[in-house]
């Protein structure tokens, strides 16, 4: 019985220590100056609620205007759609 229990111990201290030592890698733990994969239509963009791939017409934030200048783009008020969506304008 003694024996066992020594042997469930090993085998538990090195299962922990191993995840120890190599942790795994995640969108989380990624370092944060990665920029995403953008294809070559698209504009890479650092905004304050994330990186994103910017191209005109996808749906935009109004109160992120300032943030899409900087990247070339725009989202006013008359870049609104039928159902209320806003856009992004080039």
């Amino acid at each position: 019985m003694k024996r066992q229990l020594a042997v469930l111990l090993i085998a538990a201290a090195a299962a922990f220590g191993a995840a120890g030592v190599a942790p795994a890698i995640n969108a989380a733990t990624a370092p944060s100056g990665v920029a995403p994969a953008c294809s070559s239509s698209y504009v890479s963009a650092s905004l304050p609620w994330g990186r994103k791939c910017l191209r005109a017409g996808q749906f935009c934030k109004l109160d992120g205007d300032r943030y899409y200048h900087r990247y070339g783009f725009h989202c006013h008020a008359s870049s609104r759609d039928g159902r209320g969506n806003y856009h992004l304008t080039g």
